[in-house]
């Protein structure tokens, strides 16, 4: 043996495992700086990480690889906690200055049926 760890999986639960916080870490990182590089693509990312990043291992490689897809692709979905993009603060600052044209809030009058308004009217 050539000193590599070697497992035999039964099923594919045996497979699955903790991610450790410097794969997380790391696949945080690679996401916030090079972004606009990575794909939804396991295997189109773990090259762009081969080049990007020093890695011990290539099954270090692959686990950051694993997770940052993962995060790409939570991030196609919407914004994701500890995650800070350029492109998500400017959506969210595009977003809290839009003023729409007639305030929700400002409504003339509000229809209502006897019964409801007898009802307000008991209430105060």
């Amino acid at each position: 043996s050539c000193g590599h760890r070697r497992r035999n999986f039964d099923t594919a639960e045996e497979k699955m495992g903790v991610r450790t916080k410097t794969v997380k870490r790391s696949a945080r990182a690679i996401v916030e700086k090079y972004y606009t590089k990575l794909t939804l693509d396991f295997h189109t990312n773990k090259r762009i990480i081969d080049e990007v990043a020093i890695l011990p291992s290539k099954r270090m490689r692959n686990k950051i690889a694993g997770f940052t897809t993962h995060l790409m692709r939570r991030i196609a979905k919407g914004p994701v906690r500890g995650i800070s993009l350029k492109l998500q603060e400017e959506e969210r600052e595009r977003r809290l200055d839009f003023v729409p044209e007639v305030s929700a809030l400002e409504q003339e009058t509000i229809l209502i049926d006897p019964d409801t308004r007898d009802m307000l009217e008991s209430l105060g």
